[in-house]
């Protein structure tokens, strides 16, 4: 398996950590009777829970593009220290953006972003033009 395969894996699983927390944050807020419910009106989360929730969801998106750039690689099985440099990058930010979305941390959680999404769009890049 490739570096970026690996990263890809490891990804999808702080996604499920990432929903964990979020879920723990949530029905603390909201009480188990909400959580267990319909859910048949919206809740809205606010503080911690709130943050958890976002930064889940960001990285859901995150994620998505990420996994296309490491089909890509894959499917032409082009791997390169460069990629996977920009794989790990990605991961190690998506890492630090879960406590930098949580505590607040301005501009950091901005930046932090940014180095994923830039090291996702070198990996495509690298990939389209290699």
């Amino acid at each position: 398996m490739t570096t970026e395969l690996t990263v890809l894996g490891l990804a999808a699983l702080l996604q499920a950590l990432q929903m964990g927390a979020f879920s723990v944050a949530a029905n603390r807020q909201v009480g188990a009777d909400t959580a267990l419910g319909p859910r048949d009106e919206p809740v809205r989360l606010t503080g911690m829970a709130g943050r958890l929730q976002r930064a889940m969801n960001n990285h859901f998106e995150a994620l998505l593009l990420f996994a296309i750039a490491v089909v890509v690689l894959s499917f032409f099985k082009i791997t390169t220290p460069f990629t996977a440099a920009c794989a790990w990058a990605y991961l190690g930010a998506r890492v630090l953006y879960v406590p930098a979305y949580a505590f607040g941390w301005v501009p950091w959680r901005s930046v932090i972003w940014a180095v994923g999404l830039l090291a996702t769009l070198a990996i495509l890049l690298a990939a389209l033009f290699t």
